[in-house]
């Protein structure tokens, strides 16, 4: 129990901290790929990896309770 409360506190102390990180100076990088149309790319790839990441750790989770159910 004691850890549970732990991480509730650290949770938002975490988030306002890279809130406060977040008002640096801008990245010009990200300015350029903004400008040229390519951030729709890199935005793209990166949906296109979690979503498959999600998908792969859910059938994963299937086979899992699968195999336990059968084992019992």
């Amino acid at each position: 129990m004691k850890i549970i409360s732990k991480i509730s506190l650290l949770f938002p102390a975490l988030l306002l901290s890279l809130f406060g990180l977040a008002q640096g100076k801008p990245v010009q990088m990200a300015d350029t790929m903004r400008s040229n149309g390519r951030i729709y790319v890199v935005v793209a790839v990166v949906l296109t990896i979690l979503t498959g990441l999600i998908l792969y750790v859910a059938r994963l989770d299937r086979k899992i309770s699968r195999l336990e159910k059968e084992s019992n």
